[in-house]
């Protein structure tokens, strides 16, 4: 939400609510919606069948016929890379007061998606700068900015 009243207001400030509270070489996992769109479409074929498990790694349950899969990307983003992409396509530059880590940080975090691979064949590989940039021209686009 906060990113995008920033952009909407042709600003971009992170200040104590986001930026402060991690270090510049924390990473993160940043999904695309279009990765995570084609995934969904790859698995609505991939239905599960109780007691008939894909592969090893599937987490089929032995009860239902459900199973839980990261359709994130899994490639781990700079904090600090992805507040650049973010500039680099607004043109304005963010306010930055950087802070130790706090309690509950942590500092990397990303997605496993070794079943999404397993299933359809397809690993979710959008670059963080084209991911920004798609997202930044659709945001000006449906509201007008």
């Amino acid at each position: 939400k906060q990113t995008i009243d920033d952009i909407k207001n042709k600003k971009i400030r992170y200040k104590e609510e986001w930026v402060d509270k991690y270090l510049p070489n924390t990473k993160l996992k940043i999904s695309n919606i279009d990765d995570l769109v084609k995934s969904i479409k790859l698995l609505i074929d991939r239905e599960p069948i109780k007691g008939k498990p894909y592969c090893k790694t599937d987490s089929l349950s032995p009860v239902a016929p459900y199973r839980v899969i990261n359709i994130g990307n899994s490639k781990k983003v700079k904090l600090l890379d992805f507040i650049d992409a973010i500039e680099n396509e607004i043109g304005i530059k963010a306010i930055r007061n950087m802070m130790p880590m706090q309690p509950g940080d942590v500092s990397e975090t990303w997605a496993d998606v070794t079943l999404l691979h397993q299933l359809t064949q397809y690993q979710p590989s959008t670059e963080i700068s084209k991911g920004i940039k798609n997202f930044i021209n659709w945001y000006r686009e449906y509201y007008n900015v």
